[in-house]
């Protein structure tokens, strides 16, 4: 008996699903492959451009190292030793071998290695950047949300002239502002830097460096007393931060809102009834989270790389401000070095938002 052209043979289906199964890998894997190879491409240009600067800038490593008063025969021996006086595409060479080994060379600051240097002052600005990168997804996305949906009402244009403010202050003068009212006249928050005095030797004699976080490690070993010190010290960098991080974020959510509340899947959505809270914040904004991960991401990456400012203003020990007492100092390789490890920290983020947008939106598969 011959198969009518309409009827559905289930064993086909089941074919055609093992196909498809089998082909999505592949996609998977060689857009990982791209990303992958996108990736050392990045990777190489930037340290061609820091050995390029390194080179390019008149600061002599030498004589940083050796001093002004040093004879012509030590800075000779110095220049030596560090690789200057080879040809320049052997010195770039030994420097993508230095760097592959972690090897950002010795700062002239600490005297201490470059990369140990940067494993203490790494996590702090991990800390920081991190918690106002959450306060601007907590806050911003919803602020997005409500302004998209109320466009051209009051309350858009509330959001958005508080989004503008955020984009046209200045980070070291809001900083300096809320220390003033905040720390100097309300005593609501902790002054610069990570803890009281009064609490830097309990933190020492307590508290077990697990992951460097002061207030993760604290936590981690009990001693809550630091704990709710470092989070009176930590409130207020993190809000001037998360502030730029909410303006951003809300700006570009209310943008991917207003477009997706154009398309014809949710005028379809409220025609069958569905609630509007449904249609908003399940659906419009379901289909907006797809583009708005790229853009936490870059946010997050750019505060990461961005708050130096902010960590020079609350005495912040983090890689921000190691990289301008460094770049005070004359400290060409704590410069380089830490310029090398946010940059990495960069290219890592842009990778995983690449990979998570693909598992996000099967279109990008």
């Amino acid at each position: 008996m011959s198969v009518s052209q309409g009827a559905h043979d289930p064993a086909s289906a089941e074919e055609e699903a093992a196909i498809a199964g089998t082909g999505l890998l592949p996609r998977i894997a060689g857009r990982f492959g791209k990303t992958l190879f996108s990736l050392f491409v990045t990777l190489f240009g930037l340290l061609l451009v820091t050995f390029a600067i390194a080179r390019l800038v008149p600061l002599d490593p030498a004589l940083a190292v050796v001093g002004p008063r040093a004879t012509q025969a030590q800075y000779e021996a110095a220049r030596k030793e560090m690789g200057l006086d080879q040809p320049i595409p052997v010195q770039f060479v030994n420097y993508l071998s230095d760097v592959v080994r972690g090897d950002f060379g010795r700062s002239n600051l600490t005297s201490r290695p470059v990369i140990d240097d940067v494993r203490d002052a790494f996590p702090a600005t991990l800390e920081l950047a991190t918690l106002a990168t959450l306060l601007g997804v907590l806050l911003g996305v919803p602020a997005g949300v409500v302004s998209a949906v109320n466009q051209g009402r009051w309350p858009d244009h509330v959001l958005r002239v508080v989004g503008l403010l955020g984009y046209s202050m200045p980070v070291f003068w809001l900083g300096l502002i809320a220390l003033l009212i905040f720390y100097g006249q309300l005593g609501w928050v902790g002054g610069p830097g990570q803890l009281d005095v009064s609490y830097e030797l309990s933190y020492e004699l307590d508290v077990t460096a697990y992951t460097g976080s002061i207030l993760i490690d604290s936590a981690l070993s009990g001693a809550w007393d630091v704990f709710a010190n470092a989070l009176t010290h930590i409130a207020l960098p993190v809000f001037v931060l998360g502030y730029f991080s909410l303006a951003y974020i809300s700006r570009m959510t209310r943008s991917f809102m207003l477009e997706q509340l154009g398309q014809e899947y949710v005028t379809a959505a409220r025609v069958k009834g569905v609630p509007e809270g449904r249609v908003i914040w399940v659906h419009a904004l379901g289909n907006a989270m797809v583009p708005l991960i790229t853009v936490i991401a870059l946010s997050y990456a750019a505060l990461l790389e961005g708050s130096v400012l902010t960590e020079t203003v609350f005495a912040w020990p983090g890689l921000g401000l190691y990289i301008t007492q460094a770049l005070f100092a004359a400290d060409l390789n704590a410069v380089l070095g830490g310029t090398v490890v946010i940059g990495v920290a960069f290219i890592v983020l842009n990778l995983l938002s690449d990979l998570l947008y693909t598992v996000v939106d099967p279109r990008a598969r």
